[in-house]
């Protein structure tokens, strides 16, 4: 088994690959990437049991054959070499030869057929999304949901397909994004929990691309295909919570005021604030908000006062900064709006303007509360 590749090609496609591979795995063939050769097409594929990722590249060949080469020597090995062809020569004594322009290189390989085989599909739903599509709407949500591992739901990201949109949501409890999209449908109606490590993987790659991904689902696995590569994952188990039930519909009260002088002020406060609980309070009234933050141990204290335009009772309500500034940092709106109906309820932050036709954004921030 011989093949001639560019190096650089075959360090792009491998990069990305080899964020699946876990640094510590129980099976030692998972440390490797998968080289599958088929005369002129090359495909490499890297697992973790719950996530596998295959990239097909052209190389020139004229032989068959499957080896598992161990990634992080080949990795080391490709990030030190400018553009030059790079010769594979499979020798039969375990031994994967690589011969660049200025010298040689051996590695030990293992044997290609006891890589984990990727799942099969069995009669999957297909849906359609442009990348930059589905690139926006991971980054929009994933940083909401959650670290527990007692709730492994709420861990993922929730994919609600219909035939009136797609909707994305994730949430930890104490926050919640809902990302949707009108100008793109589904032929059915589907839901399904992701993983967050194949959505961050997804994400990267996809940010730039306008290429449209295939994602075929079924009850335990998802697989996206686009370009050259696909990704199959398994999905999280278990029925989402009914996140429609926390939202609450009815919130008089409306703030609407300048996101980055909003985010800025909020952070600088919270410098000033309990460093357990990060809690802020809000003060509205009129048209001025007032924020301000107490460290009572230590006698921090800061107090901001913005202009804002307001409709609503005058009130009061706190909120721990770190879940607002995470927020109105992945907004990118020029204004955003805060509604609240009490000191106790959540607070909802949509986007004023800055998004594109059809689609909509809906945060929602826990109150902590205050002591008076």
């Amino acid at each position: 088994m011989k093949f001639i590749v560019s190096s650089t090609y075959l360090l792009k496609q491998l990069q990305v690959l080899g964020g699946v591979i876990n640094s510590s795995n129980t099976l030692p063939i998972l440390d490797n990437f998968l080289f599958e050769l088929d005369h002129t097409k090359l495909t490499v594929s890297a697992s973790d049991l719950e996530t596998t990722m295959a990239s097909s590249l052209d190389v020139e060949s004229d032989s068959k054959g499957s080896v598992a080469i161990p990634a992080r020597l080949l990795l080391d090995t490709l990030k030190t070499f400018p553009e030059q062809p790079l010769t594979f020569v499979v020798e039969d004594n375990n031994i994967v030869e690589i011969s660049s322009n200025h010298g040689k290189y051996a590695l030990a390989y293992a044997d290609g057929n006891e890589f984990p085989k990727a799942v099969a599909l069995e009669d999957p739903s297909k849906t359609v999304v442009s990348g930059d599509v589905l690139a926006t709407a991971v980054s929009k949500t994933i940083f909401a949901a959650g670290n527990d591992d007692l709730r492994p739901v709420m861990s993922g990201v929730f994919f609600q397909f219909s035939t009136e949109g797609l909707t994305f949501v994730a949430t930890d409890a104490h926050k919640l994004v809902k990302y949707t999209r009108e100008d793109i449908k589904a032929n059915q109606v589907a839901e399904f929990i992701m993983p967050k490590k194949p959505l961050n993987l997804l994400k990267g790659i996809l940010a730039a691309s306008e290429d449209d991904v295939t994602i075929e689902y079924n009850e335990s696995n998802a697989k996206f295909t686009f370009e050259n590569s696909e990704l199959i994952c398994r999905l999280i188990d278990g029925k989402y919570p009914n996140y429609e039930a926390v939202i609450p519909k009815e919130n008089p009260n409306k703030l609407v005021i300048d996101r980055t002088q909003f985010l800025n002020s909020v952070r600088r406060v919270s410098i000033f604030s309990n460093k357990t609980t990060h809690q802020i309070r809000l003060k509205i009234a009129g048209a001025e908000l007032n924020i301000s933050a107490e460290d009572i141990d230590y006698s921090n204290k800061a107090e901001e006062r913005l202009t804002c335009d307001y409709q609503g009772d005058d009130m009061q309500i706190g909120f721990n900064s770190r879940f607002l500034t995470e927020m109105l940092n992945n907004l990118s709106s020029d204004e955003v709006q805060l509604e609240m109906s009490m000191p106790n309820r959540a607070g909802i932050l949509t986007p004023i303007d800055g998004l594109d036709e059809g689609e909509h954004i809906t945060m929602l921030v826990m109150p902590v509360m205050l002591n008076s």
